[in-house]
């Protein structure tokens, strides 16, 4: 009879983290579709509005800039609100946001609701990777954080196809189509519980041990767990504790990986590939085409980069396929550069993209979120989480306003192998200073912060001057 109720439990408290997992994922669905939808919308929003390279540049990162903003208000929202609270905020930025940019008839309202949907895009970006963090079991929070990442490229590919699909019809359908995930996401997060992390940081205690006996296998897992969350003795820390020496590591890893994320060239080749490929000589249907194959290759990528994370770990999926995105961007770089895009140059082309989007979106974009939830030490978490979301904002604003740019100067051969040389550089940041965080608990990696065991490279140092003594 107790192995029966000790079964029922664990199917209980797993059934009830996937539905959080997946609820709360649904915020990177809308984070992809919206941010997505643009690379489509732009062929007849340059069109109907006149916008030249500088106008379709600020449209779309209207919405970058806002997701700047966003996921820096959150971080001190969420600790003051509850991580919960936070992303129904931002549910509701989404619904309003949806609606005016699909009833805009300016180009100053239609850059205004893309602040607003950026607003959202930023806050849900800091907070939703946060509360699947601290509510999953760690042999489970790989492949479930990641599950945040997945519904954002499964919704870009959403937006690719529908891109494709409505080309023949108004720019206004694609956009209004995100009011449905938008809507089940506000009312789907009022049903799930708060973060127990988040509960016990408050003193909600009680709270906190409810939460974590219906998420956890057993009574016994959930105050053992509650034991080490108190032990930890965390309050709501200031801004100031970022810059600590202590939490120092946590942020160069975290910050690296979300900066390195945007600069490898990823989001470029994501908002411009219709106009890169349609500039190379691709028809428009075919540019959008080669967009929807992209988009799959993506999905494919963190499909395998969520079960990675967790059978393989972090550090080792991002050194494995970081060199297949380098040698990617080379040849795509020769293909442009050497005006090889036609015949079977085009096959290689695409070939070539969907290679660059497998090695990168499977390592880089699968790690970014999760890497940042896992870091930090639960007092400065949500603010830790803000700055990494903000790093990631920032050079996407950066990469946005750039590429066509880049593209015009560099030609498009150049900027890939511009992008060629960042990725290589990854490799050699992450051998440095990103640790394996793979099976450990957030506890654990908060004392490896504190006894000085956190990079690779300093931990490598210490093992050194502990066997020259």
């Amino acid at each position: 009879m107790s192995d029966q109720l000790t079964t029922t439990k664990r199917s209980t408290g797993t059934a009830l983290t996937n539905t959080i997992a997946a609820i709360s994922a649904t915020g990177g669905l809308l984070f992809g579709y919206d941010t997505g939808i643009i690379s489509s919308a732009l062929l007849q929003l340059k069109a109907e509005f006149h916008l030249d390279t500088l106008g379709a540049e600020i449209v779309t990162s209207a919405i970058i800039l806002g997701a700047l903003f966003g996921c820096l208000g959150a971080g001190t929202l969420s600790d003051r609100m509850g991580r919960r609270r936070t992303v129904m905020v931002a549910a509701a930025l989404f619904l309003i946001g949806t609606v005016m940019v699909a009833t805009a008839h300016s180009v100053a309202m239609l850059i205004t609701a893309r602040l607003l949907l950026g607003l959202a895009i930023g806050a849900a970006s800091q907070i939703v990777p946060i509360y699947i963090a601290e509510i999953s079991p760690p042999e489970k929070r790989g492949r479930l954080v990641v599950g945040f990442q997945l519904a954002v490229v499964f919704g870009v590919t959403v937006s690719f196809v529908t891109g494709y699909l409505l080309r023949d019809h108004s720019w206004r359908i694609m956009f209004g189509i995100g009011m449905l995930p938008a809507l089940i996401l506000f009312v789907g997060m009022v049903f799930l519980p708060n973060s127990p992390r988040w509960l016990a940081m408050r003193g909600r205690h009680d709270e906190a041990r409810d939460v974590l006996r219906k998420v956890r296998p057993s009574d016994e897992v959930a105050e053992q767990e509650l034991r080490e969350i108190l032990e930890g003795h965390d309050e709501q820390a200031p801004w100031s504790a970022l810059a600590k020496p202590w939490v120092r590591p946590a942020v160069i890893a975290s910050v690296g990986i979300a900066l390195l994320c945007q600069l490898t060239g990823i989001n470029a080749v994501m908002y411009y590939a219709p106009t890169i490929f349609s500039g190379a000589g691709f028809g428009q249907d075919s540019a959008l085409l080669t967009s929807v194959a992209v988009g799959c290759a993506m999905i494919c990528a963190t499909l395998f980069g969520g079960w990675a994370v967790d059978a393989l770990g972090r550090r080792t999926l991002l050194l494995r396929l970081l060199p297949g995105a380098v040698v990617s961007l080379i040849i795509l770089g020769g293909l442009f550069a050497f005006h090889l895009t036609t015949g079977i140059g085009a096959w290689l082309t695409v070939l070539a993209v969907m290679g660059y989007t497998v090695f990168n979106t499977g390592s880089l974009s699968v790690a970014i979120w999760l890497i940042g939830a896992e870091v930090y030490p639960l007092s400065c978490r949500g603010k830790g989480m803000s700055l990494v979301a903000g790093s990631h904002w920032g050079a996407d604003l950066v990469i946005s306003l750039t590429t066509l740019s880049l593209v015009e100067g560099l030609g498009a051969g150049g900027t890939f192998w511009l992008f060629a040389a960042v990725n290589a550089l990854a490799l050699v940041f992450i051998a440095r200073y990103v640790p394996e965080t793979k099976g450990k608990s957030l506890e654990q990696l908060e004392a490896s912060l504190k006894n000085g065991t956190f990079a690779p490279v300093a931990k490598a140092q210490k093992q050194a001057n502990l066997q020259t003594s």
